[in-house]
C-alpha cells in the first residue's frame, strides 16, 4: 500500500528526470532544438551535422556523467546519514574525497616538492582519476581498518574527519612549494567538473557505479534498522560489525570514483537525501534510495544547466552552483530546528 502512495511522485519525479536530460543537452554556446536531439538520439540525422559531433561527442556525456554523480552522492549522503543518525553527515565525512584529492595533488603539484619524480604532464586522460582512486583507496583502507577497531559509529565519523584534515594539511604543504601554474592546474580541477569524461571513462564509471547502486540495495533492510539505533539492529539479527563495514565500503566505492572521475562536489550529498524525507515524509530506506537517487540527477542537471550559461562559450565552475544551491537548504534546516529524520 506504501508503495502505491508514492507512485505519482516516482512519475512526476521520472518525467521531470527526462525534460532536464534534454534540456540540458540543448543548452549552451551552440542551441539545440529538442527535435533534433531526439532524432540524433534515436538514430536521425539532425538539421545540421555538426550538431550530431556535438551531442555525441559533449552534450550526452556530460548529462549522463551529472546524472551519475548527482544520484551517486545523494546515495552516499543517504548512507552516511543513517549509519551515523547525523542530519549533517554527507558522503565526504570518511575523508575519501580529501584522499582522493590527496592523489591528484601528489601528481600536478609532487614535481616541485620530489625535484621532477612526478610529471605534472599527464600521459593520459586516464593520469588524474587513477591518481585520485589510489589516494582514495589509502584513505578507504585506513578507515576501513580503523572501523574494525572501534565499537562506536561516532568515533569512526570523528576519525573520518581527522584524516580529512590530515590530508588537507598535506595538501597544503605541497601547495606551498609549487608553482603557480601547477597551483591553478589543481585549483581548476578542484571546482568540479562534469564535460572531460570520454566514453571509455564513463563506461568503467558506470560499472563500479552500478556495484554501488547493488550493495546500497542489498543493505536496505540493515539500514532502515540502524534508524533506531544499533542495538535495536542487534536485536533483529542484524550483523551490525559487518553491515556497518559494507556501508562504509559502498559509500567509498561510490565517493572515490565520483571524485576521481569529477572532481570534490559539495553539498549534493548532504542536501538532496533531506529533500527526499520532505517530499516523501517516510524514512523507509526502499522508498529513500530511488528518490534520492532521482531527485540527486535532477538537482545536478539543473545546476549543471544553470553553469553552461546558455549562448556563452563561459561554464562557470559547477561546485559553486551546487554550494549555492545547498548551502542556504542546510541552513534552512538548521533554522527550523524540526526532526529531520522522519
Amino acid at each position: 500500500m506504501e508503495n502505491k502512495s508514492y507512485k505519482k511522485q516516482f512519475i512526476l519525479l521520472s518525467v521531470l528526470l527526462v525534460v532536464l536530460f534534454f534540456l540540458n543537452i540543448s543548452l549552451g554556446s551552440v542551441s539545440i532544438p529538442f527535435q533534433d536531439i531526439f532524432t540524433t538520439l534515436t538514430g536521425g540525422i539532425p538539421s545540421k551535422d555538426s550538431w550530431q559531433t556535438i551531442i555525441f561527442n559533449f552534450r550526452l556525456p556530460k548529462a549522463i556523467t551529472a546524472i551519475l554523480v548527482g544520484s551517486g552522492l545523494s546515495i552516499c549522503g543517504l548512507l552516511m546519514q543513517t549509519l551515523f543518525r547525523n542530519p549533517l553527515a554527507g558522503p565526504f565525512v570518511l575523508g575519501i574525497s580529501s584522499g582522493a584529492s590527496l592523489g591528484v595533488a601528489i601528481l600536478i603539484l609532487g614535481s616541485s616538492v620530489f625535484g621532477g619524480f612526478l610529471l605534472t604532464n599527464s600521459v593520459s586522460n586516464w593520469s588524474l582519476p587513477i591518481a585520485a582512486s589510489l589516494g582514495a583507496f589509502l584513505v578507504l583502507s585506513a578507515v576501513i581498518i580503523t572501523a574494525n577497531k572501534v565499537r562506536n559509529t561516532m568515533s569512526i565519523l570523528i576519525i573520518g574527519l581527522m584524516f580529512g584534515s590530515l590530508t588537507s594539511a598535506v595538501i597544503s604543504v605541497l601547495t606551498y612549494f609549487s608553482e603557480a601554474d601547477q597551483i591553478q592546474q589543481y585549483l581548476f580541477w578542484s571546482f568540479g567538473s562534469l564535460g572531460n569524461l570520454s566514453w571509455n571513462e564513463i563506461s568503467v564509471f558506470s560499472i563500479i557505479y552500478a556495484i554501488g547502486i547493488l550493495g546500497t540495495i542489498a543493505v536496505i533492510k540493515p539500514l532502515n534498522s540502524f534508524l533506531l539505533g544499533e542495538n535495536y539492529a542487534k536485536s533483529l539479527g542484524i550483523n551490525v560489525k559487518r553491515s556497518r563495514n559494507i556501508i562504509l565500503l559502498i559509500t567509498s566505492i561510490l565517493t572515490g570514483v565520483i571524485t576521481a572521475f569529477s572532481g570534490p562536489i559539495a553539498f549534493v550529498g548532504l542536501a538532496i537525501p533531506h529533500i527526499a524525507r520532505m517530499l516523501f515524509f517516510t524514512s523507509n530506506h526502499k522508498i529513500l534510495i530511488p528518490s534520492t537517487a532521482i531527485l540527486g540527477a535532477i538537482v545536478l542537471l539543473i545546476c549543471d544547466s544553470i553553469a553552461q550559461l546558455p549562448t556563452s562559450e563561459f561554464t562557470l565552475p559547477i561546485n559553486a552552483i551546487t554550494s549555492l544551491f545547498g548551502a542556504p537548504i542546510v541552513i534552512w534546516l538548521l533554522i527550523r530546528k524540526k526532526r529531520i529524520f522522519v
